[in-house]
C-alpha cells in the first residue's frame, strides 16, 4: 500500500502536453452505464476536458457480477468503459485503453473438476480496477489512479459508494392466460424482462457519491443518457440524494434520447413513453434541451408534447452511425451538443 499514497504522479508527458492544449470548454457531468455513456463521452471529449462521467453500479451479470460477488465491491465494468472513453488520444493512452478493454478467452477447463478457468472472460481493466479498490481501500481514489494511467480527460465516478440492485415489475402471462405481476431482480435480469413497472434501487436509501454530487452542484451542463433506460438512464434518479441534485444544480441539463426505442426492457414503448417514464420517476426533474434522432421518433407532436411536460425543447439532430441504426457516431453527437451549449 505504501507504493500508492500521497499525490497521483503525473501522466506521460505526450498526454499532458496534449492536455495542456486542449481548449477547456463546458463544465460537464454526463451520467448514465455501459455503451450509452461511453458514447456521450465520446462525443464530449471532443468539446471539453472538465469532463466528469457519473455511473452506475448496478451491473451483476459478465465479469462485473463476478468480481462483486465475490469480492463485494462495485461492479468495475460501466466505470472501466467510461475510463476508456476518456483515454489521452496518443500511443500511451490508446495502448492502455486496449489493455484495460481487453478480455480473456475462454481458458481450458480443469480435467478433474470441469471448472471453467479463474480468467475466463475477465476484461482485464476489471481485475486492474479492483485491485486499485483493494491497495487503496478508496473506490473514488482507485479510479483516479486508473484515470492517470490512461491520461483520462476528465474524471469517472460511481453513482453511489455501494454495490446497487435493480429490482422492477414486470406482467407475465401464464399458461392459462391469466396474468400476474413478477418481481424481477438483477439489472441483467431487468434489462431483458420486457417492460417493466415501479422500478426501484436497493438499497432504497443508498448513500450516493459525494464527489458526484459536488460536481453535479458545479457543472454547466449535465448530459443524461443515452443508455438502457430502465437499468442506466433511470437509475440517477432513482437514488434520492442524486435526484436531489439533479433536480436543484443550476446546470442547464440535456436528455440525449437512444436511437432505438423498442428493447427488451421497453417493449413496446414510444420515445414520448420514455419521457413520460422519465417524469413518472422524478416529477420535478426539469430538463432544458432533448436532443433526438428524428429517425427514432414516430410522432413529433407526441414527442414535444412530453419533451414540454419536462420543461425542455426538443432539438432533432442526425447522431446515428451511417449503417448502423442504434449505434451513435460521436462526430455527429459532438456536433448536436456543440450547437446545443453554444444556443444555451
Amino acid at each position: 500500500m505504501g507504493l500508492l499514497t500521497g499525490p497521483l504522479p503525473l501522466i506521460p508527458p505526450s498526454a499532458s502536453s496534449a492536455n495542456s492544449q486542449q481548449a477547456k470548454g463546458p463544465t460537464v457531468v454526463a451520467l448514465g452505464g455501459g455503451h450509452g455513456l461511453s458514447a456521450s463521452l465520446s462525443a464530449l471529449r471532443l468539446l471539453s476536458s472538465e469532463l466528469t462521467a457519473v455511473v452506475t453500479v448496478a451491473d451483476d451479470g459478465g465479469s462485473s457480477g463476478r468480481l462483486r460477488e465475490e469480492y463485494g465491491v462495485l461492479p468495475p465494468g460501466d466505470l472501466r468503459m467510461a475510463l476508456s472513453a476518456l483515454c489521452d488520444d496518443t500511443d500511451w493512452g490508446r495502448t492502455w485503453r486496449d489493455v484495460m478493454q481487453h478480455r480473456f478467452a475462454p481458458g481450458k477447463p480443469n480435467a478433474t473438476t470441469g471448472q471453467r478457468a479463474s480468467l475466463d472472460q475477465h476484461a482485464m481493466g476489471n481485475l486492474l480496477i479492483v485491485t486499485l479498490w483493494e491497495l487503496l481501500g478508496d473506490a473514488v481514489d482507485g479510479l483516479r489512479w486508473a484515470g492517470a494511467l490512461l491520461g483520462a480527460r476528465g474524471q469517472v465516478l460511481p453513482m453511489s459508494t455501494v454495490p446497487l440492485t435493480i429490482e422492477g415489475d414486470v406482467l407475465v402471462t401464464a399458461p392459462d392466460g391469466s396474468s400476474a405481476t413478477q418481481t424481477i431482480s438483477g439489472q441483467a435480469r431487468c434489462a431483458v424482462a420486457g417492460k417493466l413497472e415501479r422500478v426501484r434501487l436497493m438499497p432504497a436509501e443508498a448513500p450516493a457519491c459525494i464527489e458526484a454530487l459536488t460536481a453535479i452542484e458545479l457543472a454547466d451542463w449535465v448530459i443524461l443518457g443515452p443508455g438502457s433506460w430502465y437499468t442506466s438512464v433511470l437509475p440517477h434518479l432513482l437514488l434520492p440524494e442524486m435526484q436531489q441534485a439533479l433536480c436543484d444544480t443550476p446546470a442547464k441539463r440535456c436528455l440525449t434520447m437512444n436511437l432505438a426505442t423498442d428493447t427488451q426492457e421497453t417493449t413496446g414503448m414510444s420515445a414520448a413513453d420514455h419521457l413520460h417514464a422519465l417524469r413518472k420517476y422524478a416529477p420535478n426533474f426539469g430538463v432544458d434541451v432533448v436532443l433526438a434522432d428524428p429517425r427514432s421518433i414516430t410522432d413529433r407532436a407526441e414527442f414535444r408534447e412530453a419533451a414540454g411536460m419536462l420543461g425542455a425543447r426538443v432539438v432533432l439532430a442526425n447522431v446515428g452511425a451511417a449503417g448502423h441504426a442504434a449505434v451513435h457516431d460521436p462526430l455527429r453527437l459532438a456536433t448536436a451538443y456543440h450547437d446545443i451549449f453554444g444556443n444555451g
